[in-house]
């Protein structure tokens, strides 16, 4: 089952996951929201949409925009619409 790991602390485990493009979307509920804080940063993809991103948090140390996800995808990305998929030193595994 995928668990999405930082700071040693499971951010994320699910095996409702979706794949896209190597990276795991995790289902909103299966998220642990405490260590997420909204963040001003968007980006665009020409398939999927505007993502949003998050800011992760863990024991005082910020990973920034470590976390993203697509509220409103593309037709093309709609599988995916409030899942939420990590980088930036997040262990997905």
């Amino acid at each position: 089952m995928p668990k999405a790991i930082w700071n040693n602390k499971v951010l994320a485990e699910s095996d409702q996951t979706i794949l896209v493009e190597g990276n795991y979307y995790f289902p909103p509920e299966s998220v642990n929201v405490d260590f997420l804080h909204s963040s001003a940063t968007h980006t665009v993809c020409s398939w999927k949409g505007t993502a949003s991103y998050y800011d992760v948090v863990v024991d005082g140390q910020l990973n920034k925009d470590a976390a993203w996800y697509y509220p409103e995808p593309k037709d093309a990305a709609q599988q995916i619409a409030g899942y939420i998929a990590f980088w930036r030193g997040v262990q997905v595994k």
